[in-house]
This record gives structure tokens, C-alpha cells and sequence, in this order.
């Protein structure tokens, strides 16, 4: 199997990162793919630095953050060419095998899941940032597998899992179409948690697939660990999150 992938990055001010994620997706070994990166009115020179990078880029006049940003390059496009798009974020480092890992997951598992990737921390590479996602009270509600714990073959396994971060999250065209994309009123959080339960109501699970592997500057996209609107956002979404569903993000249920 050999799925055509449409990866797509979305870009605000990446200036610092946006090349070296482009070029590692680029260096990957699996060769049915093409990228994307949609620019949410960057005012920097992260586009000038990618120029000569024979990508496509949509370069929006407006920020429209996570959901928006994404929903209208995935809709307006329309790509028919392809089978899968993988949303990656700006300030990723891919392993060269990312893009065959996932294409042998969907060999493996099939095609009605969301899956997502094992994502270590750039600064330093054997600890992991996520490994699957869980929900829950005990859990902060909603939190991640394996973070800051160091790699080992714990997280070595595929399974399903609560939800997929939006750092790194593979899903097929008819998926996406079929859930109508993000919600566009979470504005930069919360997005992806919305899209891993609309999706598993309707049958699609979510999948951590361990093979699949990248790094991440985190936080970098929004202004670091101690932005106050970065963490102003992270607490508005969250409850949204529980309002919506709260047996769900509450009790794990």
C-alpha cells in the first residue's frame, strides 16, 4: 500500500524552525507525498527562507490560528490527488521514516482512524513529549502519555489511545470531510482533543503508532512555556472541553 500523503504545516513567525521542518520531511524515505505550508500572515521572513524549497505555499492575509488555518487550506484545496493529509506543526523535526511508518500503519490497521506519532523533545531526544493521549480527572483531564519520561520500550507499541495531538496528526481525506474538519470557535487549543472525540463517536478511533517518530521545539509555535495568553487560551479550551463533554474529559468515559 502506498497511500498518496499531503502533508501540510501550518506557519505563523516559524522563522526559527520552519526550514529545518520542511527539509526533514523532505528527507524522508517514502516518496508519494507533497507539502503544503499555510502561512497565517507571518510578518517575519520564515516564507523567504523556504522560497527555493519547490513546495506549495498558501500565504493567508489573516492569522486564523489552528482550526481555521487548517479547515480552509483543507476545503478551498480540495485536494483530489491525495488519500491522507498529515498536519504537522512548524517547529517539528521528522525522522526519515515518519511518512513510510504511517503508510504501513494504514497497510496494518486500515483506514478509519485518526493516527498519530511517538514525539520527542528536541533539547533533549530520548525523552518524549507525547506517546498517545488519556483523559480523565486523575489525568489533569486531559494529558499525554510518557511526558518527560524517558523512551523505552513501554511506548514501543501501537495502540488506541484517548486522542491525537494536533503537533502530529495523520488523517485520511474522506475522515476529514466526513467530521467537516476542525471547530474553528476553539481558537488555538482543544482543537484536536474536539476532532479525536467527534471522530471516535462516529466509529474513527485514534491510534498511536510507535514506529512513527519526529522531535519538537515545544511551545516555539506560541511564544513559549510561559506566554500568558498561550496559557490563557489552554485554560478557556479546556473548559470548553469539559462543558462539551464532560463524562468524557471528566471520568474518562
Amino acid at each position: 500500500m502506498n497511500p498518496r500523503i499531503h502533508v501540510m504545516i501550518l506557519n505563523w513567525n516559524g522563522s526559527k524552525y520552519l526550514s529545518e521542518a520542511v527539509q526533514s520531511i523532505k528527507n524522508n524515505n517514502y516518496s508519494n507525498f507533497k507539502i503544503t505550508v499555510i502561512d497565517n500572515n507571518s510578518n517575519d521572513d520564515s516564507l523567504l527562507k523556504i522560497k527555493n524549497q519547490n513546495i506549495n505555499i498558501i500565504s493567508y492575509s489573516h492569522n486564523y490560528k489552528y482550526a481555521k488555518g487548517y479547515n480552509k487550506a483543507i476545503f478551498e484545496l480540495d485536494d483530489d490527488d491525495c488519500d491522507y493529509y498529515l498536519l504537522l506543526n512548524n517547529d517539528t523535526v521528522s525522522d526519515r521514516y515518519l511518512l513510510d511508518s504511517f503508510a504501513k500503519a494504514i497497510s496494518k490497521y486500515g483506514d478509519n482512524y485518526i493516527m498519530g506519532a511517538k514525539i520527542l523533545y528536541t533539547k533533549n531526544k530520548n525523552k518524549i513529549w507525547y506517546a498517545g493521549g488519556k483523559f480523565g480527572f486523575l489525568n489533569l483531564f486531559v494529558s499525554h502519555n510518557g511526558i518527560r519520561k524517558t523512551d523505552n520500550s513501554i511506548y514501543d507499541n501501537d495502540c488506541l489511545t484517548d486522542y491525537i495531538t494536533g503537533c502530529c496528526l495523520l488523517i485520511s481525506k474522506k475522515n476529514i470531510n466526513q467530521l467537516k474538519g476542525f471547530d474553528e470557535s476553539f481558537n488555538m487549543y482543544g482543537e484536536d482533543v474536539d476532532l479525536s472525540i467527534r471522530a471516535q463517536n462516529i466509529g474513527i478511533k485514534c491510534y498511536y503508532i510507535s514506529q512513527a517518530k519526529l522531535w519538537h521545539h515545544v511551545s516555539a509555535s506560541y511564544g513559549g512555556n510561559y506566554n500568558l495568553s498561550k496559557n490563557i487560551s489552554k485554560i478557556t479550551s479546556l473548559l470548553k472541553l469539559i462543558i462539551k463533554y464532560p463524562k468524557k474529559i471528566i471520568l474518562g468515559l
